[in-house]
């Protein structure tokens, strides 16, 4: 359903959710143009649908919780639309809609948006394009009007054309140094071999270099009919103004081309797998995926597919995690997850692991699948999963941008959104006899495909693989036939023992309660012999209590759909829950043993040091991991800010459960910040921070907040051999949050800066093409902090790409910024803000880890206020202040 895997990985942008299944529903109104005074639209409650005379539909959804409105248009053309010749020619095309319309030139569509206070996408799958905004809801007409201006009057210039061809370019260099990237081209490739799913989604260096304005304009003039599109219009708006504007906008356009649903790709009843393909390169780990064909988004198997993936690994309770994780630890990680397309899908099985455990691994892995009986899952598993596939749906509503992408994909492809309760009725109703019927049916060796990512040198044999899995498993004789949050008024502030505060943020629109518990401290508790281990404390925090195993610990969360996890900062540690409201009185006890009475189990706190080397590892796969984890550590030589956060290799293989547990106690002893956002027991929830405090609180000296040295050496370059991309930072050291009219002034600058419509994208992409990503960003911890500018780009434009950095900020000290500049920068951060913290757990997260820094919890309301007073003058001295050539520091990453 609408929790298919979301794959960055091999795919050129952020997919939404791809899974749908069959349904019923009644027919849209024919909205002729020129009887809108007869209009009777179908309604089912808040939501109307209409079809244009030209059959484009229209889908709007009244939503009143937040003062925004989301407009987004699917096309029915995605890269399943193309021939081989053309492969990536949807997303290009989704690329040139940015590089200018018959009305708007190249930048000025993302100007016009980001200077009202909004923001804007677009997005290619195989089977459909979408193009979308996010604007105030006083600017809804405006968010049409650019959508589809975007989608039906692109320009395509020849010039323009060929800078962009080189951003997709570096786009798809960039794809390559990602191991995921790798692994699911490589699989599609064999799953759905001949067939137009064959080929990524951004297509193939060779094919984007051929493309030219008339191959798209042919490309539209094709794909991009009405009745093959549907437009979106979610929020705080009137139907019948959106009508009538969808009318104007869109009504008029004719069909020049029919539209033929495409067919489902057969599985064949008999496959020729196992297909093993081995490739080495310069990696940490070894990446495995291991995929099997199955039917489209629409089958009536997929309910059971879905089940049967979550419970084999669908998160930590899982079967194959229990085993190869948990248990044995053979894998840092494993997971299993179906993807389902429009004409077809897969079944994959992912795992990271190390080289020497591939053998052991896959051999038990094939004996474990040939071997394995859905019949087995006991009744608590089986409800345990059906609840989260649930509750993953229904939290998906939680943001606008969710609930349009939710319901748009159900119109487009199912008809409408009754297909989300015919799907959870299908769910509820899967049994062990169905799961084991499309087990036995699509989860078989002769349909095995299996992609491996090896560190160089290490012998991890195609042949050997293929070798085990028809030994382990032979292939059978006989085949068996969730709303967004509501920013609120009335937040309360109650004073608890020790120093420590309870601030509660009442929002009724959803039944869950998000806890956020903060205190100061983090890696300001360590020395530079213990860096990484309040990574590792918390990591090991939710791994049991004294009551509780590890365990029986997932399987109560899973049980109960809910999320408990501790993380550790520069200077803050964390301990977060959601859940559902009524599991209230269950889920405070578990909290409260996992506060004060953790297990810091030797085994587990085991298992927690494999993951957090294999993150080092994995982090330093990848270039802007590697650029990430050692930038603290060269731009300070003092203070928590000079830590590896994470640690070495070494040092924490070497922790012990005593330096664990003597860092908790430190740590907890500290006065705590808890801030609870969504419906709430108020009594419950304070008897139980009054507790805690009591408890753990008995330090109330207040944490330093140290202000650290900047280190003296200017520039660092690492190399991470066999990319195809440079990645360069060039930093300036600023003050830290106290200073809120510097704050202000440098969110005003990164934001002028950043974006598609900011300065650097401008000048470095949109002019030069110089890489696909290029942006600015503001850290500020409360007394240090830093503005950075960034580009993704070929080595050999490194050189150009500082020169561009460097004029750009010549420029801005040269030159006032226009009035309009401002204010476009002045509405994204109020847009910005909005779109953030939709959810619960991010406005509980806000208020406290604000609160436990020292700052007031409205800091990020009153800085917004600050930045309207900002002029073109206070900029140009904040950069003449501190970003200058002698200020700067350089992180590169190289091939």
């Amino acid at each position: 359903m609408f929790r298919t895997l979301v794959m960055l990985i091999g795919l050129s942008m952020v997919l939404t959710g791809c899974q749908v299944t069959h349904m019923n529903t009644t027919h849209p109104t024919d909205f002729a143009p020129d009887q809108k005074t007869t209009l009777t639209p179908s309604v089912q409650g808040d939501t109307t649908l209409v079809k244009l005379k030209n059959g484009l539909t229209v889908l709007i959804k009244e939503d009143t919780r937040f003062p925004l409105v989301n407009v987004r248009l699917y096309v029915h053309a995605g890269s399943a639309y193309e021939t081989p010749e053309i492969a990536g020619i949807s997303h290009q095309l989704e690329h040139m809609v940015f590089k200018g319309t018959d009305k708007r030139g190249p930048g000025e569509t993302a100007l016009e948006i980001e200077s009202a206070g909004g923001m804007l996408n677009a997005a290619t799958s195989f089977d459909y394009t979408v193009y979308y905004v996010e604007v105030p809801d006083d600017k809804w007409a405006l968010g049409m009007d650019v959508v589809t201006d975007m989608a039906f009057n692109p320009t395509i210039d020849p010039d323009e054309l060929k800078s962009e061809k080189q951003v997709v370019l570096a786009e798809l260099k960039r794809g390559e140094d990602t191991p995921g990237s790798k692994l699911f081209k490589t699989l599609q490739s064999m799953i759905w071999k001949d067939s137009s799913y064959e080929w990524p989604i951004i297509g193939y260096r060779e094919t984007v270099q051929s493309f030219t304005q008339k191959d798209i304009k042919d490309y539209i003039a094709t794909h991009y009919q009405p009745q093959s599109m549907l437009l979106v219009v979610t929020g705080k708006v009137d139907p019948e103004q959106i009508l009538a504007e969808a009318d104007t906008l869109l009504g008029s356009l004719e069909n020049t081309h029919s539209f033929t649903p495409p067919k489902a790709i057969a599985i064949p009843e008999t496959g020729t797998g196992p297909h093993v393909v081995t490739m080495n390169g310069n990696w940490n780990k070894v990446y495995l995926g291991a995929a099997f064909p199955i039917p489209h988004g629409s089958s009536d198997k997929i309910a059971g597919l879905e089940l049967l993936a979550q419970l084999m690994g669908g998160d930590d309770t899982a079967r194959l995690y229990r085993k190869f994780k948990y248990e044995e630890q053979l894998v840092d990680s494993i997971s299993v997850s179906p993807l389902t397309l429009e004409r077809g899908g897969m079944f994959y099985v992912h795992a990271t692991l190390d080289a020497d455990k591939v053998d052991q691994f896959w051999s038990e892995l094939m004996t474990e699948l040939a071997t394995f009986d859905p019949t087995d899952f006991t009744d608590r598993e089986i409800e345990r999963a059906k609840l989260n596939i649930e509750d993953s749906m229904f939290l998906t509503k939680e943001t606008l941008s969710g609930l349009a992408s939710k319901i748009g994909y159900f119109q487009f492809f199912e008809n409408g959104e009754q297909a989300e309760k015919n799907y959870l009725f299908s769910l509820s109703q899967v049994t062990r006899d169905e799961m084991k019927d499309v087990y036995d049916e699509f989860v078989r060796p002769d349909q095995l495909a299996v992609a491996v990512l090896a560190p160089e040198g290490q012998d991890v044999s195609a042949e050997s693989l293929t070798a085990i899995t028809k030994a382990q498993w032979p292939t059978p004789d006989t085949l068996s036939k969730k709303a967004a949050a509501k920013l609120t008024a009335n937040p309360t502030e109650i004073a608890l023992p020790g120093g420590s505060r309870l601030v509660f943020l009442p929002d009724e629109t959803l039944p869950y309660t998000a806890m956020s518990m903060y205190w100061s401290g983090g890696d300001g508790e360590l020395t530079p012999e213990q860096q990484g281990l309040a990574s590792l404390t918390a990591a090991g925090l939710t791994r049991g209590t004294m009551k509780m195993t590890a365990t029986e610990m997932q399987d109560f969360l899973s049980d109960h759909a809910t999320s408990l996890g501790a993380t550790a900062g520069r200077n803050i540690f964390a301990v977060e829950a959601k859940f559902p409201t009524r599991f209230t009185d269950t889920v405070l006890p578990l909290m409260t043993d996992t506060l004060t009475s953790p297990a810091f189990d030797t085994t587990e706190i085991n298992r927690a040091k494999q993951d957090q080397i294999a993150g080092i590892k994995r982090r330093e796969d990848q270039p802007l991991g590697l650029a990430f984890r050692n930038l603290f550590p060269f731009l300070y030589k003092t203070g928590p800010y000079s830590l590896l956060h994470e640690g070495t290799v070494d040092q924490v293989e070497a922790f012990t459960n005593a330096d664990i547990i003597r860092f908790w106690n430190r740590q907890s002893m500290r006065p705590f910040t808890l801030a609870v956002c969504g419906q709430y027991d108020p009594a419950a929830i304070e008897a139980f921070a009054k507790n805690i405090a009591t408890t753990l609180t008995m330090n109330d000296k207040p944490y330093a907040f140290t202000t650290p040295q900047w280190g003296t050496q200017r520039e660092r370059t690492m190399q991470l051999p066999d990319r195809n991309q440079s990645h360069i930072l060039m930093l300036f050291p600023t003050p830290g949050k106290t200073d809120m009219k510097t704050s202000a002034e440098l969110e005003m600058l990164k934001t002028v800066l950043s974006g598609q419509s900011g300065l650097l994208f401008r000048d470095l992409r949109d002019k030069q093409g110089l890489g696909y990503t290029v942006t600015s960003m503001l850290w500020q911890s409360k007394n240090t902090g830093f503005i950075a500018l960034y580009i993704g780009t070929n080595p050999d434009k490194v050189d150009q790409s500082m020169t561009g950095f460097k004029t750009v900020l010549s420029e801005l000290t040269a030159n006032p910024l226009p009035d309009e500049e401002l204010d476009r920068a002045k509405n994204i951060i109020v847009g910005n803000y909005y779109q953030d913290h939709q959810s619960l757990i991010a406005r509980s997260r806000q208020a406290a880890s604000l609160m436990a820094r020292g700052f007031d919890r409205n800091y990020e309301e009153k800085l917004i206020e600050s930045t309207k007073t900002i002029t073109p003058e206070d900029l140009q001295a904040i950069v003449k202040k501190y970003m200058t050539d002698d200020k700067a520091y350089i992180m590169m990453v190289t091939p």
